[in-house]
């Protein structure tokens, strides 16, 4: 089970092939894992039973780090605290 510390993560580094990793906020995050999960021609299989591409994206985030778009090409995103916990702003 993962850590429920990343849930309330706001920032995602994520990773395409061919590209500089980005930082993007988890809503960014989001609505790159839709414009993806949109120009596949078939969704994952265990992606197939929600409801929409916001869902389905949103399962990815909170469930996976990593979405094949080819074949041996894949996205990664990863979960970032960019502040320690608790940790007071000046």
């Amino acid at each position: 089970m993962s850590d429920p510390l990343i849930r309330d993560s706001d920032h995602y580094v994520v990773l395409e092939p061919g590209q500089p990793e980005r930082l993007l906020s988890a809503a960014d995050t989001l609505a790159w894992l839709q414009t993806w999960l949109q120009s596949l021609d078939v969704l994952p299989e265990d992606l197939q039973s929600q409801n929409s591409l916001v869902s389905a994206a949103q399962r990815l985030l909170d469930t996976a780090c990593e979405l094949e778009v080819g074949q041996g090409l894949c996205l990664q995103w990863f979960s970032v605290r960019l502040e320690p916990p608790g940790s007071v702003q000046s």
